[in-house]
């Protein structure tokens, strides 16, 4: 198969496939979801998305209809039906299927989505262009939920402006990117990045950078830094499934960073390493 998309157990063609208008995905965003990618149909770092799957519908009262082993056998088996080694898998759970009703009903039993096509991680080494948007999200960062339209705004204005990203800040103080993390290299050498806290979600490839920066020494430190310290700060590194770890070269159409390469070219071959170690055959 090219592609394939999947609902509660029904596969077909994503193109082909089709969802109950009642699922309260459809109507409220209620529901989470997790991407992933694969190399030789391996799945990159499953069992790090599936902790934070289950623990972010545990927070929300999602019930899941799958153990987290059925789900990893589904998943799994799903990716090697697509002739293409090289995926971006995507899965999410929505609360689950009734009439309308801000209030969901007692014992709702969630739905399974997921799609999966031939994509493959960014180039690392290649510098972003990011912009600035304020950030104006809800209060619950920290899960990864449907409600992405401030997500969905400030990506177009970033593609508006030509850049790869959008930086979001509430005030001075910068949060995250619409769909990545982000961490500075201060001058001292020390990396900085926001807190695990509401304002963010804590992804899996920034677990990774800090895991990385600890192996070779490289204090880190999880606190927040304004808008000013990450224009003046030596490295500004973008992180997410896709990117793993790529520096940032412009910021509202200035430019920033260039100030560490050694290391962050050390972080960049340590993370990719891992990923190719991680999905070889």
């Amino acid at each position: 198969m090219i592609n394939l998309g999947y609902y509660n157990g029904k596969y077909d063609l994503i193109e082909n496939m089709t969802v109950p208008m009642n699922d309260r995905a459809c109507y409220f965003g209620d529901g989470i979801y997790e991407a992933v990618y694969t190399r030789n149909h391996i799945i990159y770092a499953l069992d790090e998305h599936l902790d934070r799957f289950y623990e972010s519908a545990a927070v929300l009262g999602i019930a899941i209809p799958h153990t987290r082993e059925e789900l990893t056998d589904i998943i799994e088996g799903l990716v090697k039906k697509v002739d293409s080694g090289e995926q971006l898998v995507y899965f999410q759970v929505s609360r689950g299927t009734e009439m309308r009703n801000h209030a969901p009903s007692k014992g709702l039993v969630g739905n399974i989505w997921i799609t999966i096509k031939s994509a493959e991680i960014k180039d690392i080494y290649e510098p972003m262009s990011l912009i600035t948007v304020e950030d104006t999200r809800f209060f619950h960062c920290n899960m990864k939920t449907l409600n992405l339209l401030p997500t969905v705004l400030a990506s177009k204005a970033a593609a508006d402006a030509g850049a790869d990203e959008a930086v979001f800040h509430r005030g001075d103080r910068v949060t995250e990117c619409a769909h990545s993390n982000i961490s500075i290299i201060r001058e001292d050498g020390v990396l900085q990045t926001a807190p695990a806290d509401n304002m963010i979600l804590a992804g899996v490839a920034r677990a990774h950078l800090l895991k990385a920066c600890r192996s070779f020494g490289i204090a880190v430190e999880e606190k927040p830094f304004t808008v000013q310290e990450m224009m003046g700060a030596s490295e500004i590194i973008v992180t997410s499934s896709g990117t793993l770890c790529r520096p940032a070269e412009f910021i509202d159409g200035k430019r920033v960073g260039g100030g560490a390469r050694e290391t962050l070219k050390r972080l960049q071959d340590k993370l990719l390493g891992d990923f190719l170690s991680a999905t070889e055959k």
